[in-house]
């Protein structure tokens, strides 16, 4: 390999190692936090360096080759849930999930159901998966497997269905679970005046790229979630268009829509 292609390899490399972190620490709600540790541990790390060599104490030198192993361990043992999460997230996102896409008509069956549920007030909680699979919440609910259909969804969140109670699950065209649970978000940025439903469609968004839908039992508001924001009391209109961008064509922008976590 030529002297000149080496540099530009090194720099590839580095760029595919170092990635999928940054992506995955600015995606994670604590992602502010570890960046400011991170800054804080570089910038003593380089200026402990820097004087021990200038002044070549060997002992302090230990010192610091010691303590950054040290350091690097304590990181993963703080960080170890976050981490976790990292994983499953990096082992559920499929590259073949990111060429499928979902059938228009799902979102027309959706939206049917969501008409005569928020005119019935019944409460509803839905997971649409995108690129990350929620397996690990479908093993703790009860598998479905059925194509999806606006009368299957309406029978599943019918009061006194045993199935009722937690999410449903939706992976392109099939309801693939029901009775799943989903993580409480803990964002102190949001509204105590949230219910159990919209906190976990708030959490399970936090954790994954899914988009959540949800229909309010006691008001029959409609709401969508996505990314750890929660958009609140929408039309029929402004859901067929969020998810047409969204979900349809998977884009990766954030909506405009001001009706966000928090808002009354």
């Amino acid at each position: 390999m030529t002297e000149q292609l080496k540099p530009a390899l090194e720099v590839l490399i580095l760029f595919l190692i170092f990635y999928p972190v940054l992506r995955f620490v600015r995606e994670w709600r604590g992602g502010g936090m570890l960046k400011g540790l991170g800054f804080i541990f570089a910038s003593s790390l380089v200026l402990g360096l820097v004087l021990v060599e200038a002044l070549e104490l060997s002992v302090l030198r230990f010192f610091f080759e010691q303590f950054v192993f040290i350091s690097v361990l304590a990181l993963v043992i703080i960080f170890q849930p976050e981490l976790r999460m990292g994983l499953v997230r990096l082992g559920e996102t499929t590259v073949i999930g990111k060429f499928i896409k979902p059938d228009k008509g799902i979102v027309d069956e959706l939206v049917k159901a969501l008409k005569r549920m928020s005119r019935d007030r019944i409460g509803a909680l839905i997971a649409l998966e995108r690129e990350t699979r929620l397996e690990s919440f479908v093993e703790g609910g009860v598998r479905v497997d059925a194509r999806f259909s606006a009368d299957l969804l309406e029978s599943i969140f019918y009061p006194g269905s045993s199935l009722h109670d937690g999410a449903v699950i939706v992976r392109q065209d099939r309801i693939v679970a029901s009775a799943c649970l989903f993580p409480l978000t803990d964002n102190p940025e949001i509204s105590k005046r949230l219910g159990t439903r919209h906190r976990a469609a708030i959490g399970v968004t936090e954790e994954s790229d899914a988009i959540t839908v949800i229909v309010s039992e006691e008001r029959g508001e409609i709401s969508l979630g996505m990314g750890g924001k929660l958009h609140r009391n929408l039309t029929v209109e402004e859901v067929i268009s969020f998810l047409d961008l969204h979900f349809l064509r998977t884009a990766e922008a954030t909506p405009s829509d001001k009706k966000r976590a928090g808002a009354a």
